[in-house]
């Protein structure tokens, strides 16, 4: 069994830091009352808290020819390693199991696709195609 931690998501924990603290600024410069800031703040703590949980718990288990991904108590799903086509370097942004923006993307079954961010992402790849050598690695093009 082989793990691998996601890649931290420096522009999502970024993204989040600059809309709460626009918000905040926004309370402050509109002069609202501490009632506001305390929800406010309340709220910002816990979306926080989520993003951060998200990116450090967020896992792929390689194990006896299955592919698990985890992300927190929020996403837990099996992939069969034999019946994965290709691995491609994205930059796509749909929501997923991968917390940072640096992304492959697994294409499986006839047309699925899932889009990680392993911190390694070239031992990912090697490991994967070395259970199944007909996976197209394209992350070297």
């Amino acid at each position: 069994m082989k793990t691998y931690k996601s890649k931290f998501g420096y522009r999502m924990v970024g993204f989040v830091t600059l809309i709460l603290g626009l918000i905040i600024s926004t309370l402050v410069f509109n002069n609202e009352p501490f009632g506001a800031f305390l929800f406010v703040g309340g709220i910002s703590i816990v979306v926080y808290a989520v993003v951060l949980y998200l990116n450090f718990s967020t896992v792929y288990i390689i194990d006896k020819g299955i592919l698990t991904v985890k992300c927190g108590i929020f996403y837990l799903k099996r992939f069969d390693i034999s019946k994965i086509k290709s691995i491609n370097k994205t930059g796509n942004i749909i929501a997923s199991p991968a917390p940072s923006m640096d992304r492959i993307a697994l294409t499986y079954g006839e047309y699925d696709v899932i889009i990680l961010s392993p911190k390694n992402k070239m031992d990912f790849a090697r490991e994967l195609t070395r259970i199944n050598p007909a996976i197209k690695n394209k992350l070297l093009d």
